[in-house]
């Protein structure tokens, strides 16, 4: 058997790698409770890879009403403000519906709904006289433009406020696990599985 030798300097950087020196906590940080007591459940999960599952989606959920609390006094949903944001970032070109689609936060999001209630609230318009009549060429109205103007500080503010509790290479570990979560479903191709 053949044995690798780790000078004290290698070995401790190894270490260091994979036992991160201890992440300073913010001072507001409430105390976690486990989802078990959140959801009332007695029986444990059936294994972490569970428990952790259960546990993003019961995030998401609860970060998803914080930002709706947010937007809907304004009469659109969090989806939709989702397509207003979207077009405001496509600039004057617009986007076709599609492209608007593969952009979305909400993946199930029905699209084509959203983009008809904006049109009649006038946030949106869609262009159909293009050649190809059956690509839909949607871009943000003025009035859309105002209405994120009006929600920007508070929706900045919602985010603040949702990740204040942890600190700063806390929020860098957590972005990056979710990116590593996000594209560990997808094939070697590119494709969705």
């Amino acid at each position: 058997m053949r044995t690798v030798g780790l000078s004290f300097r290698s070995g401790a950087a190894l270490f260091r790698k994979f036992h991160p020196a201890p992440v300073q906590m913010p001072a507001n940080r409430p105390r976690a409770r486990s989802l078990l007591e959140e959801i009332q459940q007695t029986r444990p999960f059936r294994s972490d890879s569970q428990e952790a599952a259960l546990a993003l989606l019961r995030t998401a959920s609860v970060v998803s009403r914080r930002f709706a609390r947010v937007v809907e006094p304004h009469g659109i949903s969090l989806a939709q403000y989702n397509v207003l944001r979207i077009l405001r970032g496509a600039g004057p070109a617009g986007l076709p519906t599609l492209a608007i689609r593969d952009r979305m936060i909400d993946e199930g999001s029905t699209v084509t709904r959203l983009l008809d209630k904006l049109e009649e609230a006038g946030l949106v318009s869609r262009d159909r006289s293009r050649p190809d009549r059956r690509q839909v060429l949607c871009t943000i109205t003025p009035a859309g433009e105002a209405m994120l103007v009006a929600l920007d500080p508070a929706m900045a503010a919602a985010d603040d406020a949702t990740m204040s509790v942890l600190g700063a290479a806390e929020l860098r570990t957590l972005i990056a696990l979710l990116g590593t979560l996000r594209t560990g479903g997808e094939s070697r191709d590119g494709e969705r599985r």
